[in-house]
């Protein structure tokens, strides 16, 4: 029996498609064709207008860190072996807000605004300081 994770969902149908390719490296949003917006979380319909003629859409992956929070205690797998780990807000370059992981950077050294960019950890979108 596979251990129990607490990092990603139970991908649906309708999600599969976002899983899929993050675990090929690529990070999806969907966008509607009828405002133009993209949003994040992935939903059938668009949560600006409310239209139902919305896509997918690949990101560029760069995004800026919003706010953050670091944390050193969860008990739940897998993330005891990562505390202390940074729990983060980012606002994407297309405009949505997600949240994810910041990694390969220092707690110490987070600025609200600094540039990342995505990075994938077992086809988990996280994100890292931008290279300069």
């Amino acid at each position: 029996m596979a251990a129990v994770r607490y990092d990603v969902p139970e991908p649906d149908a309708f999600t599969r498609t976002y899983w899929d390719a993050a675990a090929e490296g690529r990070l999806l949003l969907r966008r509607c064709r009828a405002c133009g917006r993209a949003h994040h979380y992935p939903r059938e319909f668009c949560p600006h207008c409310w239209s139902d003629d919305v896509t997918w859409d690949r990101a560029t992956g760069r995004a800026t860190l919003y706010t953050w929070s670091v944390v050193h205690r969860n008990d739940l797998p897998p993330f005891g072996g990562r505390t202390p780990y940074v729990a983060a807000v980012v606002e994407l370059a297309e405009g949505p807000r997600m949240m994810t992981e910041v990694v390969q950077c220092a707690a110490g050294e987070l600025r609200a605004g600094m540039a990342l960019e995505v990075v994938f950890r077992e086809g988990v979108p996280v994100f890292r300081p931008a290279a300069a």
